[in-house]
């Protein structure tokens, strides 16, 4: 049997970007129908679309229509656009009247801290901070929303409050996102492979299958 190939894949996102819910389900599908042919490591990257989003967040629908000048019913196209992609990868968008736009900063502090701890349990809190935000319409700047996620993805919690509670990996994460805005990465997802090969944007399945596999071809076996 053939040694799977191995790479390094650098996923950069933000909890508030749905295109990045639907991004990370269709990299994994992927990553699931060349087991045996690719041995991935996927290490999550902070992007904040809002840094500067106040914590009160903001209504979703006015905040995406004053940002890309749009309407009501090109606002409404858009969720119907976006539910349909998310439901084909298995991922229930729930964004509806109501719902709303909210800061980050500490979700990513804690998914760094995460990423520290257990690798796959950091890829476990992402999915469950995507599913309290696109799903259930939980409000991600909450401190105890995000120890219950991280509880829910067999974290510490209460090393999870603490993090929280301190200034930690404050600087570690702006240090992140300055790196990869520096490398040119302006819109997320951005799916990055051995550290050269960019793969941009939310893409289905079978364009992660194609694009890994010509990557994987150019990859040396160790």
């Amino acid at each position: 049997m053939a040694t799977p190939t191995h790479l390094r894949i650098d996923f950069v996102s933000d909890v508030a970007c749905p295109w990045c819910a639907v991004g990370l389900a269709g990299l994994q599908q992927a990553l699931a129908t060349l087991d045996g042919q690719i041995e991935a490591d996927i290490h999550l990257q902070p992007f904040e679309l809002e840094p500067d989003m106040p914590a009160a967040g903001q209504d979703a629908r006015e905040h995406i229509m004053r940002k890309y000048g749009i309407n009501a019913a090109q606002s409404d196209a858009n969720r119907n656009a976006l539910r349909a992609r998310a439901a084909a990868v298995g991922f229930d968008y729930n964004v509806r009247d109501g719902s709303r736009v909210w800061n980050t900063f500490d979700a990513h502090r804690l998914l760094h801290w995460a990423e520290t701890q257990d690798g796959s349990k950091a890829l476990l809190l992402k999915q469950a901070l995507f599913r309290a935000y696109f799903t259930d319409n939980e409000n991600v700047a909450d401190r105890e929303v995000l120890v219950r996620a991280a509880a829910a993805s067999g974290l510490d919690a209460d090393a999870a409050r603490r993090t929280l509670e301190s200034n930690a990996y404050a600087e570690e994460v702006r240090t992140q996102e300055r790196r990869y805005q520096q490398a040119g990465v302006h819109a997320v997802p951005a799916t990055i492979v051995n550290g050269q090969y960019l793969i941009a944007g939310g893409q289905p399945p079978e364009a992660f299958v194609n694009a890994l596999r010509e990557i994987a071809a150019k990859t040396p076996v160790h």
